[in-house]
């Protein structure tokens, strides 16, 4: 007579489907993608995990003696505000999931 699935099996599964999961996180998370807006004028470049790693602005938009400050400005502030954002989502999943009596890292995050 059986008791259903061994726990100790489901165990091992959840915790290679984790490894696999951190492993293809961490991969995305390298990954690294390029956008531009006015035919080129404006370029940024970000990577998987949502961070912004370059914006170039044409110079044609700004006298180059502000340009590489604008550029780093905005790319500070962008990346502090997608921090920010990742926080309040954090805090707001640690609620939901303490409310279910799970933590959050058991959710994959």
């Amino acid at each position: 007579m059986s008791d259903g699935p061994n726990l100790h099996n489901l165990l091992e599964t959840w915790q290679r489907v984790q490894e696999q999961l951190n492993q293809a996180k961490d991969a995305v998370g390298d990954e690294q993608v390029e956008a531009e807006t006015g035919g080129g004028l404006v370029r940024c470049v970000v990577n998987g995990r949502s961070e912004v790693l370059s914006l170039t602005i044409d110079p044609s938009l700004l006298p180059e003696s502000a340009k590489k400050m604008v550029e780093d400005l905005v790319v500070g502030a962008v990346n502090l505000a997608l921090e920010r954002a990742r926080q309040v989502a954090q805090e707001d999943l640690a609620r939901v999931a303490g409310g279910l009596g799970v933590l959050p890292g058991d959710l994959g995050g």
